[in-house]
């Protein structure tokens, strides 16, 4: 079986996945959300370690009380 080629230009192209993706966002909003969250908790993470790194130690049952509302 012969293979066929499809020639696309650069514009055509982008514009045939901006379309795609416009699509699919608005088709699933939830998965956007889904990825805007898991961006946001790996930027808090990214900044909790940074502060931990930089911080004052505390020991483990002071963590702990906080943890518990206890302080």
């Amino acid at each position: 079986m012969a293979k066929s080629t499809i020639s696309i230009d650069d514009r055509r192209l982008k514009q045939a996945v901006k379309e795609v993706l416009r699509e699919k966002l608005e088709q699933d909003r939830s998965w956007l959300q889904g990825v805007i969250e898991e961006v946001l908790e790996d930027i808090a993470l990214a900044e909790a370690i940074r502060q931990g790194r930089t911080g004052k130690l505390v020991s483990r049952a002071a963590v702990f009380r906080v943890l518990q509302g206890k302080e």
